[in-house]
């Protein structure tokens, strides 16, 4: 097993453009003239374009909504909040780890702000909390993740594909564990996603699911991001390309499917106002062979190659750009003031 060295402070003698992506040599001084890989200014402009903050929404609406949603609807809105603020924060941990032994010093400044990125999510949940519920509730929500026996076991298994690199951080551990990262943020949100998008379909919690929109569109990046990684360090390392590592993301990716179905069926139940949870299902599967299919490997699922809810394209499928997905409905959105921000929520 190859163990990863961890980038250098500044090497004189290496040059500016790194020799390889990992247990490679660079200088560490970022020149984005002179870089390895031509996709990374790209990659940078675009998620500096994507740049927003929680302070940008404007929750008055969702306060006044929240206490008329109906008690099953409020409660999986917490449970999927819940869900969501304990892996963004882990994910901002795991991307500094990454960071640590990517030798380009252009992927390492990709990851910085991937993670900069995910500490925004996480404040975004806090805001949208501290907006519509008590600071007791508040607390109690960020404590689900050891509470609720279903969220427990679908975050252990990302968390432990972590765990396994953050111990012994290794060129096949790394790979397994960007398997992992695409399981969470490509797929283990999307039926919270779902949940929050059918709401906005349905003119409620518009503030709320804008946001979400905004995580959304960060998160499609990141898959991409870690995509090219992954693919980077295969093509460098072709000895990692083997039957057995095709099998594991395949298999994997399949188990963190079911894993999602579970939890979809835990919080949505059989229906919840035209969310269909046999269409969300379907949906899951869809994405879990997308992504199966985008890494460069085998589909889990057989079919499911179009999307059950199509519905969902006009907030999801955010890839073009920094949309405003509620530009045709009443969406009662405005930029933060010292009036409306925050601190006075």
């Amino acid at each position: 097993m190859t163990l990863l060295n961890k980038r250098t402070l500044l090497d004189r003698e290496a040059p500016n453009a790194s020799t390889a992506i990992v247990n490679g040599k660079s200088s560490n001084i970022l020149n984005w003239d002179d870089v390895r890989f031509s996709w990374a200014y790209p990659k940078y402009k675009r998620m500096l374009a994507n740049f927003w903050t929680p302070f940008e929404i404007n929750m008055s609406k969702d306060i006044k909504q929240f206490p008329q949603l109906p008690e099953k609807e409020q409660e999986t809105f917490l449970k999927i909040i819940g869900l969501l603020a304990l892996l963004d924060s882990i994910q901002t941990d795991y991307a500094g780890r990454v960071a640590d032994y990517l030798t380009d010093s252009s992927i390492n400044a990709l990851m910085i702000i991937l993670a900069q990125q995910e500490v925004i999510h996480n404040h975004s949940y806090s805001y949208v909390l501290s907006s519509i519920v008590s600071k007791h509730k508040q607390e109690e929500v960020f404590e689900y993740w050891r509470t609720d026996p279903v969220l427990e076991k679908r975050n252990r298994f990302v968390t432990d594909g972590y765990r396994k690199f953050a111990e012994e951080p290794s060129i096949k551990n790394l790979l397994e564990s960007i398997v992992y990262d695409v399981i969470l943020e490509g797929l283990f949100f999307y039926s919270g996603f779902a949940f929050f998008y059918n709401l906005a379909r349905n003119q409620k919690m518009l503030a709320t699911s804008t946001m979400i929109n905004y995580i959304n569109r960060d998160e499609q990046i990141h898959v991409g991001l870690f995509e090219k990684i992954l693919k980077e360090i295969l093509h460098e390392n072709p000895e990692y390309d083997t039957d057995e590592f095709n099998v594991f993301v395949t298999d994997t990716i399949k188990y963190a499917a079911e894993l999602e179905i579970e939890w979809g069926r835990h919080i949505i139940g059989d229906q919840m106002q035209g969310l269909m949870m046999d269409e969300v299902e379907d949906y899951i599967k869809f994405i879990a062979n997308k992504r199966a299919r985008q890494l460069g490997f085998a589909a889990p699922f057989e079919g499911y190659k179009s999307n059950p809810l199509r519905w969902i394209i006009a907030y999801q499928e955010v890839d073009q750009g920094k949309t405003d997905f509620f530009e045709q409905k009443s969406r009662q959105y405005t930029k933060a003031t010292d009036s409306n921000g925050f601190d006075e929520l």
